[in-house]
């Protein structure tokens, strides 16, 4: 089960993620994404501290907007991941691709 939550602070969209990403649930952390950038968000950063699990499928939602956010200039950053969930990130070489950071501060 998945929680998504969006904030606005600073000029930044806030993603706020509970619970577990997986297969069953990507989908909606696809269109809270897409919904981000349809509204023409320009900085996006995911706070992954209530992130639990997320599984190939979740990462590959990250995975296929990477293209598309580098063309439109838009920021991905990533904060507060739990040590687990940082070390899946790490395996997949995703923490070379999108920028993770220890906590919120540092992330802005």
């Amino acid at each position: 089960m998945i929680s998504i939550e969006t904030q606005k602070e600073n000029g930044h969209d806030l993603l706020i993620l509970r619970g577990e990403v997986d297969a069953s649930n990507s989908v909606m952390l696809d269109q809270a994404i897409q919904k981000l950038l349809d509204d023409g968000s320009k900085s996006i950063l995911v706070n992954g501290e209530g992130l639990e699990y997320i599984s190939s499928a979740g990462l590959g939602v990250f995975m296929s907007y990477l293209e598309d956010l580098q063309e439109r200039d838009i920021d991905l950053k990533i904060y507060s991941l739990t040590p687990r969930v940082f070390e899946v990130f790490k395996i997949l070489g995703l923490d070379q691709l999108i920028p993770i950071f220890p906590d919120k501060t540092s992330a802005f």
